[in-house]
């Protein structure tokens, strides 16, 4: 059964991946419609495919990232909304950075818990909703946490993208550096052995067809698509990455260099697109 591909979907996976339209016309044709399968169909042709990650949802809205007293629990309350206009008004930053202050208060543990906090009297869902009716704009809600032996909150870019990173023991001397490291590069996991086996295996088989589109020999293709993968990891895992204040040493050698005995155990970064 064929399927149609609109205007619409091309234009999707245009603004996702950044390929050309009729690239993104054939690798949907080729794929019948499935987005992820397009993305992923490119990338074989040897595309340069926009990273894509979960932290790109909201176009529009405000990011709040703190911690309580103790260091010890970090939460990232994003409000979003429709356009820059509301997003920069400072009555709506005030609203959201009440309900980031809520959560952290209540020791909130999940968004659902959130819209049932109370705040003044009223629920959060009901100040959502009340927020919505006044200024005429979609409102939402997305809430992460960190729990940790410590956890460094940071907010870059006037509240457009919160980091909370999380350690085995007190960072109150790096916590920030490995938060703004995460903000700038973006991590997908803390190290290789976080690392989904399923997306090294999905980047090994991208590797291995780009490979061959590239008209190398077969036997060839599973020794560079080592290569391939071994880089990705290097450019995609926090303690892998060069260290934006430093390039000549890893996250984890910076790390080692303040305390040998100081891990991350774990990080969230939410951020609008």
């Amino acid at each position: 059964m064929s399927v149609t591909i609109t205007a619409a979907d091309i234009n999707k996976l245009r603004q996702t991946t950044g390929a050309g339209m009729m690239d993104c016309r054939k690798a949907l044709t080729e794929t019948n419609g499935d987005f992820e399968a397009a993305i992923d169909w490119l990338r074989k042709q040897g595309q340069k495919v926009a990273a894509k990650r979960s932290d790109r949802e909201a176009k529009e809205g405000v990011v709040i990232a703190k911690t309580n007293d103790s260091n010890s629990t970090g939460m990232i309350v994003l409000v979003s909304c429709e356009t820059d206009f509301v997003s920069k008004n400072a009555e709506f930053v005030a609203f959201a950075q009440s309900i980031a202050d809520a959560a952290v208060a209540n020791d909130v543990k999940s968004a659902e818990e959130l819209n049932e906090v109370e705040i003044n009297g009223n629920k959060v869902s009901e100040m959502i909703n009340d927020k919505l009716a006044a200024i005429g704009e979609k409102i939402g809600i997305r809430f992460e946490r960190v729990d940790a032996p410590f956890v460094a909150s940071y907010i870059h870019g006037a509240n457009r993208m919160g980091v909370l990173a999380g350690f085995n023991k007190n960072a109150s001397e790096v916590g920030k550096d490995v938060a703004m490291q995460i903000a700038a590069m973006n991590p997908l996991a803390v190290d290789e052995s976080s690392v989904a086996p399923e997306t090294i295996a999905r980047e090994k088989e991208i590797a291995i067809e780009q490979i061959k589109a590239e008209g190398k020999p077969a036997e060839m293709a599973e020794k560079i698509a080592a290569g391939k993968v071994n880089k990705f990891l290097k450019d995609n895992t926090l303690m892998a990455q060069p260290f934006v204040k430093d390039n000549a040493k890893s996250v984890a050698e910076y790390l080692k260099s303040t305390d040998a005995e100081l891990k991350v155990t774990g990080f969230k970064r939410v951020a609008l697109g």
